[in-house]
């Protein structure tokens, strides 16, 4: 199935004027149950480290993680990349006309190929490793990009049905993805090889986050690939189930799972 056609069309109808842009930033912050844990984790660590803090956004899509991470601390130093160019482009459009343009850049990139080194206090990477083939040398790349005693914050699927497929029969939910999640022990491993330490894993959409991910992500995408035309019964069908997803989430996000189809991973230089 392919989600990333329904993703360009969705940034799309949300381009133009500032408040449009603000309006789907708001709705994936409560419809994507990873954007609740990954705020939470933020805000953990954000004490951390100066009010000047370096701070990347390795793969940033849409931008709403460096909008978010931009409000969380009004000084921290942001740098958003994005192999993209037309996120990118967009980004950098809404991001220059909101003020944020002497604080905030973006940049079209591959982070097999980053470079930058001993720069950054904070990585941020959220649903872009299961897309990497060459993982490690990404996170190797993250490693040196780091000063010492950063930190690298990682939302990705996991093996426990992160990519809708739970055996080796089953394709995953979304064509894009190289890899159907991580395990534990592998992205641990990997994390060392490339040099983190204090490497901390948690597993995300378990039993309550998972269904509500159905509801408010697998089932409409299904129905945006059969037609367009359900973009019209869209406002409809989530007036019905908003308000079961966010008690979902709140479960999710306030409960440690003992496995779930999401891993949210912190490691240190």
């Amino acid at each position: 199935m392919q989600y990333e056609p329904i993703k360009r069309s969705v940034g799309r109808f949300f381009t133009g004027p500032l408040f449009m842009r603000k309006i789907l930033y708001s709705l994936l912050d409560i419809l994507l149950l990873r954007t609740w844990h990954v705020k939470k984790a933020l805000r953990k660590i954000a004490g951390q480290f100066p009010d000047d803090a370096n701070v990347l956004d390795a793969g940033s899509g849409f931008g709403q993680y460096t909008w978010r991470m931009s409000r969380i601390n009004a000084r921290w130093r942001i740098k958003a990349i994005d192999i993209n160019s037309e996120h990118v482009e967009d980004c950098s459009r809404f991001f220059n006309k909101s003020g944020l343009s002497d604080r905030v850049i973006f940049e079209t990139g591959d982070l097999t190929a980053l470079s930058d080194n001993n720069i950054y206090n904070i990585i941020l990477s959220v649903d872009v490793m299961e897309h990497i083939e060459e993982d490690l040398r990404v996170f190797r790349n993250f490693y040196n990009s780091l000063q010492d005693n950063g930190v690298l914050l990682i939302s990705t699927p996991s093996d426990q049905g992160g990519s809708d497929v739970h055996s080796d029969e089953e394709e995953s939910f979304i064509d894009e993805h190289v890899r159907d999640g991580y395990s534990i022990k592998d992205i641990t491993e990997k994390l060392s090889a490339a040099g983190f330490r204090n490497i901390e894993t948690a597993y995300t959409y378990g039993k309550p986050g998972n269904l509500s991910w159905r509801l408010s992500m697998k089932y409409p995408i299904k129905m945006l690939n059969l037609s367009f035309l359900f973009f019209i019964i869209l406002p409809f069908y989530y007036l019905a189930v908003f308000p079961l997803s966010v008690i979902l989430n709140f479960f999710d996000l306030y409960k440690t799972h003992a496995t779930g189809t999401g891993l949210l991973v912190t490691a240190r230089k």
